[in-house]
C-alpha cells in the first residue's frame, strides 16, 4: 500500500485522491455485493432451489446498461448513452460538440 504524505498535496490533488478513492470504493462494493449474490444463488441451486423460489422473487438481477462515458472532470459521474441526458454531458457537448473525449474504453 502506497504511503500518501497528505500535508504535502495540493488541495487539487486531494480533491483527485478523494474521488478516486470514493470511486475505487465504489467499485469494491459492487463487485462485493455481486459475489454475495453468486454464493447465495450456488446455495440455494445446491439445495435444489433458485434463489426466486426462496425469497419470493424479491431478488432480481438489475440488468444495468454498463456506463458508455465518463465525466472527465468528475470520473464518478457515468452515463449509458441511454434516457434523459445528464447536465454534465450536456455542458461538455455545448463546450466541445461531441462526446469522443468522455468514451470509456
Amino acid at each position: 500500500m502506497s504511503d500518501f504524505a497528505l500535508d504535502e498535496m495540493t488541495l487539487d490533488q486531494l480533491k483527485k485522491l478523494q474521488k478516486d478513492t470514493d470511486l475505487a470504493i465504489k467499485s469494491y462494493q459492487e463487485r462485493e455485493r455481486k459475489k454475495a449474490i453468486a454464493a447465495i444463488e450456488a446455495k440455494a441451486q445446491e439445495m435444489g432451489f433458485s434463489l426466486s423460489e426462496l425469497t419470493g422473487g424479491a431478488v432480481k438481477s438489475r440488468k444495468v446498461n454498463p456506463p458508455k462515458y465518463r465525466n472527465p472532470a468528475d470520473p464518478t459521474q457515468t452515463w449509458s448513452g441511454r434516457g434523459r441526458q445528464p447536465g454534465w454531458v450536456k455542458d461538455v457537448i455545448a463546450a466541445e460538440g461531441n462526446l469522443e473525449g468522455c468514451l470509456i474504453g
